[in-house]
């Protein structure tokens, strides 16, 4: 078990903050297959305060996705320390700072790693939400703007001094963006200089690499992000190679389960007409590597109603198990 502040965690496993990607349904998925705790996308603390109806939708839940961890940017001190509000009384369960979006617009606001330019403002966003919320607050960084991790401990040692519970790094630099390799011994040094947990995030395609990373780092937990974009499976894997256990390819019958299920749960949570649109770009996700999988993905890429939808999905489902069968 760990703890982040006064919240207690049953495994060593986080998804990661996705942006267009972890919304309520993939949250869900997720904690079915096992993760600790799921994070909103990046939410705007300046939509959450201005009251922007399609921000504040992004704080929707559901008890089943619990503990949730909700994942705000900005640069506004007053205003992230608002949103924060805002987010406590949501009703979820950790606050976590973005101290690593590279994304130009982000960055142009003087948010995401931006802030890692700028530590006084970082320390000032930092003492400014601790000290009007009293759930769990964590933040995520990158290297910084450079490969020395110098800013990272920096920032590091900033947020244990001001109250932050746990410290999630991603170490790559903020050139980098998702290119290039992790560079992993930046997790090893920001968790010899503080006291407070460390999440260790970046490269981790495989269940191993996860297990891998923790023994080689020292890091009290691993964050999953893109590894488990239509994999939520990732994550009992990663519990079973902790249990010592094999791991066991996902069955067809269950891949498709869930496709559906997602199908479904966007559809309620997003409406008929806008999730079928999601869905045909996200379900592909699913079928990475499958027999027949380009045709599929052409197959829905004009879907537009639940039923023309879940036809397609099984059509492909029996289509691999009559081959599968076949092989047999």
């Amino acid at each position: 078990m760990m703890k982040i502040g006064s919240l207690a965690l049953n495994n060593i496993t986080i998804l990661a903050p996705l942006a267009g990607i972890t919304n309520l349904p993939f949250r869900i998925l997720a904690k079915e297959a096992g993760c600790a705790l799921v994070c909103t996308e990046m939410i705007s603390a300046n939509g959450l305060v201005r009251g922007s109806k399609k921000t504040r939708q992004m704080l929707c839940s559901l008890p089943q996705e619990k503990p949730l961890s909700v994942q705000i940017f900005g640069s506004d001190p007053a205003v992230m320390a608002e949103a924060a509000q805002i987010v406590e009384s949501s009703g979820a369960d950790l606050i976590d700072i973005n101290f690593g979006c590279s994304v130009k617009k982000v960055v142009k606001t003087g948010a995401g790693v931006a802030l890692m330019q700028r530590l006084d403002n970082a320390e000032a966003i930092i003492k400014a939400v601790r000290k009007c919320v009293n759930i769990p607050l964590t933040i995520k960084i990158r290297t910084g703007w450079d490969s020395s991790g110098k800013q990272a401990l920096k920032l590091s040692l900033l947020a244990e001094k001001y109250g932050v519970d746990a410290i999630a790094v991603h170490p790559r630099t903020a050139s980098q963006g998702f290119r290039g390799k992790a560079d992993w011994s930046i997790i090893t040094a920001i968790k010899r200089a503080i006291s407070i947990p460390v999440i260790g995030n970046g490269d981790i395609v495989t269940a191993k690499d996860a297990v891998e990373m923790q023994r080689i780092t020292g890091c009290n937990a691993i964050m999953i992000g893109r590894a488990a974009i239509g994999n939520p499976w990732i994550f009992s894997h990663v519990l079973a190679v902790v249990r010592g256990d094999d791991v066991s390819p996902v069955d067809i019958a269950h891949r498709f389960e869930v496709m559906i299920r997602y199908c479904k749960m966007s559809i309620q949570c997003f409406g008929e007409k806008n999730a079928c649109r999601m869905m045909r770009g996200r379900l592909g996700w699913f079928v990475k590597g499958l027999r027949f999988s380009s045709k599929f993905r052409e197959s829905i890429k004009q879907i537009s109603s639940e039923n023309e939808t879940i036809e397609l999905i099984n059509t492909y489902m029996v289509l691999l198990q009559l081959q599968q069968g076949r092989e047999i």
